[in-house]
């Protein structure tokens, strides 16, 4: 913003300056073309024109005539300058406009009897604003050697075809003549010191406006290494993340699958003398909760959902799996629904089923519980899953993977997590509701 506020400053003064040397040139145009209108009128009144015209090569335009000429030609010059200075124009039209600026100059040079030439630097001026480094250099060089060579072309060639400034002049005093001349002078050297300023000016910008361009490179340079280093750590950051993911699933599916199964082989070591047949149905148990583990790990490594949320919905799905869990486990686990969340994305819906999952499975394998209930429930604004076992429990719980993985699960959805141990563990999760809805209206 910085730098825009910058550059518009230095256009700004740019253009303000070459207002001023447009508006100085349009005056000492109008003082000289006047001048000469006023003396020429002043020649006929005073009945000297004869001797006056015996002094010229030529006979000069009327003064009305010559005074509108000089004016008309400086105005359309100043109009091409302008025209030629907008970036809409085309290579072609530009290039036309700037041949018609210079006959403009010409017919200008004409009209002031050759008295004044600084309208060329005008010309030079425009030239230089459109100036674009090396590549245009020799357009630039040629352009100005044109306008030179123009110049003095006139001079020598029309110098015997013109009303001289000094004809005019020698109508006056010889004190007022050396005033007049001096006038002329100061009006050439004035002109040149605007001229000069504006390129300086110029090529000042055009320098400070490189300067700015290498910097901004520079600087986009910086930006595009920051941002390829950052696309690198955003890469080796999902990679993190999809390994945790993937830990969590495994540890989740394959964590509860076995979970069951060594609880299940508890209970066979149990009935296998005692009673081979239940021990029989208990192993036939087992080994379809290790086929729906094996089923499930696949699916996690394949990076898709638990099978029975493919197939089923949620409040069957959870069903299924605590049912299958405890038949295995020999454990006693009761779910008691205070109302099912509605309208719950599939990620809520797996997160909800991996708590209840990772919930179960840490009150068998680590608190030994041999019941546990499961309360699922929702509320205005928040959805929440309480398991409360009857395990040996502990003072102060120190978070394992399990835990770890819940909490990273329910801070995807900004949920939360608390657990404390009374009479047994009891963990609760709440999930905020109300996502889908906000996002359907």
């Amino acid at each position: 913003m910085k730098v825009d506020f910058e550059m518009l400053k230095e256009r700004v003064r740019i253009a303000g300056l070459y207002r001023l040397l447009s508006i100085y040139n349009g005056l000492v145009v109008f003082l000289m073309a006047g001048f000469m209108s006023i003396t020429q009128e002043k020649i006929i009144q005073s009945m000297s024109a004869r001797s006056f015209l015996e002094t010229l090569p030529i006979v000069p335009l009327p003064a009305g005539k010559g005074f509108s000429l000089s004016m008309g030609s400086f105005f359309v010059l100043v109009l091409l300058g302008h025209l030629y200075r907008r970036d809409t124009l085309s290579d072609m039209m530009r290039y036309l406009v700037f041949l018609a600026e210079i006959t403009a100059c010409m017919l200008l040079m004409r009209s002031l009897n050759l008295a004044y030439d600084g309208v060329v630097l005008l010309v030079v001026a425009d030239l230089m604003h459109r100036y674009q480094g090396k590549n245009q250099s020799w357009l630039l060089v040629g352009a100005m050697f044109g306008l030179y060579c123009i110049a003095n072309y006139n001079l020598a060639i029309f110098q015997g075809h013109v009303a001289p400034f000094d004809a005019y002049t020698s109508y006056y005093k010889s004190s007022v003549q050396a005033v007049l001349i001096a006038v002329k002078n100061g009006f050439v050297s004035l002109n040149i010191i605007l001229f000069v300023s504006y390129l300086v000016l110029l090529v000042q910008s055009k320098h400070q406006e490189k300067e700015r361009i290498a910097s901004l490179n520079t600087q986009l340079g910086e930006a595009n290494e920051r941002l390829r280093i950052y696309a690198i750590e955003a890469e080796r950051m999902a990679e993190t993340r999809e390994r945790n993911r993937l830990a969590r699933e495994i540890h989740d599916t394959l964590g509860h699958a076995l979970t069951g199964i060594a609880a299940g082989l508890d209970a066979c070591l149990v009935l296998v003398d005692a009673a081979p047949e239940a021990a029989k149905k208990q192993m036939a148990k087992i080994r379809e909760t290790a086929r729906r583990g094996i089923v499930d790990v696949r699916r996690s490594v394949e990076k898709l959902r638990p099978d029975d949320l493919e197939k089923l919905p949620l409040r069957h799905a959870i069903a299924r799996m605590v049912a299958e869990f405890a038949e295995s486990s020999n454990m006693k686990i009761r779910v008691i629904a205070l109302g099912w969340p509605d309208n719950l994305r599939e990620d809520e819906e797996e997160v909800i089923y991996r708590v209840v999952q990772e919930g179960i499975t840490n009150a068998n394998q680590h608190g030994k519980a041999t019941e546990a209930t499961v309360t699922i429930g929702t509320e205005p604004g928040r959805n929440y899953i309480i398991i409360a076992d009857n395990g040996h429990g502990c003072e102060d719980v120190e978070p394992g993977f399990g835990l770890r993985h819940m909490q990273e699960r329910l801070d995807l959805l900004h949920g939360r997590l608390r657990y404390w141990s009374d009479n047994g563990f009891t963990l609760e999760a709440t999930i905020p509701a109300g996502t889908r809805q906000e996002e359907n209206e």
